[in-house]
């Protein structure tokens, strides 16, 4: 049996970098699944990054900041301006 689906953000860091992220794709004009198809990774991680649940390597967050057209560091700020 799987373990139960986790709800809560892991902390308010994961929850304002799933924000981020949604809002990078959102401008991007993006929906989840052409965000997972262009950084080469699954749905369920993109939706659970954005939901602050996952907690997500530094090569997913490349990935990531690669298929929004920014940098790591653009994202991480701006994670950081969210939590503010």
């Amino acid at each position: 049996m799987p373990p139960p689906r986790r709800s809560k953000p892991r902390s308010p860091e994961h929850a304002s970098l799933g924000d981020a992220v949604r809002q990078l794709r959102t401008e991007a004009e993006m929906s989840q699944e052409e965000l997972a198809e262009a950084a080469g990774t699954d749905l369920t991680q993109v939706g659970g990054i954005e939901r602050g649940v996952r907690n997500p390597s530094y090569t997913t967050l490349l990935r990531l900041a690669g298929a929004l057209r920014t940098s790591v560091g653009e994202l991480t700020t701006l994670a950081d301006q969210l939590r503010a």
